[in-house]
């Protein structure tokens, strides 16, 4: 093989890499509060008081929380719940529960591991039935493939959230983020859902 051939060889395996890579770059969700924005570039402070920096385009989601009750959930509901197990064989208990609009039923289906706190969960499903206990309210959500129990006790946050766009990404606002990040180490928001009256994301 000539020299020319290797190289060209080199350069497409390199690029093959390269893409490789930043299409298997997973998303980030960010926690914090906006500290600038000029329309393009939105700077955040996160819980943890890292400072960061991330692009929002044309494409970015932006929604707007806004507090329930929990009588807003009904059996038939499409819901996500945040929740963490207190030990083995024990209940999983919500940490904050959403009400997803009709519009967006199905997003993200399914039960899965979460990084609100060690241990958390995120289970996207069907409310397919509401039981009063001592503690509150257990919820059975039904995704295809299987089921979860989650104990709503009192004064855990219920929420929705509806479209917004960019007039509420000022400065103090606190936001919850996915983000996908760049094989370059640069952020994109994929979405933003700012708290409503300075209310901070429980998710």
């Amino acid at each position: 093989m000539s020299k020319g051939k290797a190289l060209l060889l080199a350069v497409a395996i390199l690029f093959g890499v390269t893409n490789a890579l930043a299409q298997s770059q997973p998303a980030m969700r960010i926690r914090g509060a906006i500290t600038g924005f000029d329309g393009h570039e939105l700077q955040v402070e996160t819980r943890s008081g890292t400072a960061l920096k991330m692009s929002v385009t044309d494409e970015t989601k932006i929604s707007v929380l806004s507090p329930l009750k929990m009588s807003a959930i009904k059996q038939g509901s499409f819901v996500g719940v945040t929740a963490v197990r207190q030990g083995p064989g024990t209940s999983l208990l919500a940490r904050e529960v959403h009400l997803f609009p009709e519009e967006l039923r199905g997003t993200g289906e399914g039960h899965r591991d979460w990084d609100l706190e060690p241990g958390s969960t995120m289970t996207n499903a069907n409310v397919d039935a509401i039981v009063d206990t001592n503690n509150g309210k257990e919820l059975t959500l039904v995704y295809k493939g299987g089921s979860q129990k989650i104990i709503v006790t009192k004064g855990v946050p219920i929420i929705t959230f509806k479209p917004a766009d960019q007039s509420l990404l000022k400065a103090g606002a606190q936001v919850f983020i996915i983000t996908q990040q760049a094989a370059d180490g640069s952020l994109t928001a994929q979405r933003i859902q700012v708290g409503k009256d300075n209310m901070k994301p429980p998710m």
